[in-house]
């Protein structure tokens, strides 16, 4: 079963992306390095709730 979690960049602090995690194959948190617009560059993002 997938659980819906956010995405928050790790600079801005601001969630900008919303995906799929499933909780029973992955123990650790996702991280990921996605585009923030509004820090207009490419950042780390990590699963929030």
């Amino acid at each position: 079963m997938a659980d819906i979690v956010g995405l928050q960049c790790t600079e801005c602090k601001r969630r900008n992306y919303v995906t799929h995690v499933n909780k029973k194959k992955s123990q650790k948190k996702l991280e990921k390095l996605k585009h923030c617009k509004w820090c207009n560059k490419h950042t780390l993002h990590k699963e929030t709730k």
